[in-house]
């Protein structure tokens, strides 16, 4: 989110509504120009969790920035893909979206992946309080897929919907059977006796490929999830976004030689979420959770 301290004197030409669902592309290019490196399909994809909760700024019928606010059920929601054009920062219009957002939202608990420098901000302005870290790890593809695994499309989908709960805030069947279905993905679970015991997928994105979500019940089944995405883009870069927490999970990150590149603050409204963040060895996406 921008800095905003100085206000436009007149935002009698500014306008805050919904984006359609192809206006959801100039968030994604925002993404992209502030380096946050976004999937080269995430404009259906996200749009597609929450229709309503895509916001745009314009001024004088020109966009000038946007914001997303996905609710996920009537408990939980998200903040994300939070961006005015440089030019229009530190004038106001980053607190109107947030206003926008956070009238959609009503009395859910809301997170958000901050970056570092704007953390205080939330924590004043919004009243969010800060959990914990996650660090974006930067490394290479390649190895071998180990054996064991199967693709996640042999997994029934009411049981991976029942798994990925136990991990993320709310349920979110949509979000997820495209998610794991999308172009240009790779994607494997581990089964046990017919029990999921962890799932990933691996998209690909303006540069390099993400792994997200990562979920696993140890570090065993983790590391042998990642290997497997891993080996299946051996030409490419990869990045893993890891819960500071999840002392194990960096450890994999560290093991195959993979650098911290950038780090955000995961905040929430109110108290964190009861989820099993032990498993967490990779996170869905910095701007849907």
């Amino acid at each position: 989110m921008d800095n905003d301290s100085e206000e436009i004197k007149d935002l009698k030409g500014l306008k805050i509504r919904r984006m359609s669902r192809e206006e959801a592309e100039f968030a994604i290019e925002m993404a992209a120009a502030e380096g946050w490196n976004p999937g080269i399909h995430d404009g259906e994809l996200f749009y597609e969790a929450d229709p309503e909760g895509f916001f745009i700024a314009e001024l004088e019928g020109k966009p000038v920035g946007c914001a997303s606010a996905v609710a996920y059920d009537n408990e939980f929601g998200f903040l994300g893909l939070y961006v005015v054009k440089p030019e229009f920062q530190k004038k106001g219009i980053g607190m109107k979206l947030t206003e926008k957002c956070l009238e959609y939202m009503g009395d859910r608990n809301i997170g958000l992946d901050g970056v570092v420098e704007n953390e205080i901000k939330y924590q004043k302005v919004m009243k969010f309080r800060s959990s914990y870290s996650n660090l974006r790890y930067e490394g290479r593809g390649g190895g071998e897929i180990p054996d064991g695994l199967v693709k996640i499309s042999k997994v029934p989908f009411e049981k991976l919907l029942e798994y990925d709960r136990r991990m993320f805030p709310a349920p979110r069947p949509g979000f997820l059977k495209k998610w794991v279905t999308q172009p240009d993905s790779y994607s494997f679970a581990a089964l046990k006796a017919g029990d999921l015991k962890g799932y990933g997928v691996i998209r690909n994105c303006r540069v390099g490929y993400k792994i997200g979500p990562l979920f696993a019940d140890d570090l065993d089944t983790a590391e042998k999830i990642f290997r497997a995405l891993k080996a299946s883009v051996p030409e490419g870069t990869i990045y893993l976004d890891v819960p500071e927490p999840n002392e194990k999970a960096m450890g994999i990150a560290k093991k195959y030689h993979m650098n911290v590149m950038f780090k955000t603050i995961r905040m929430y409204s109110r108290k964190e979420p009861d989820i099993e963040l032990d498993k967490v060895y990779g996170v869905t996406s910095f701007e849907l959770g």
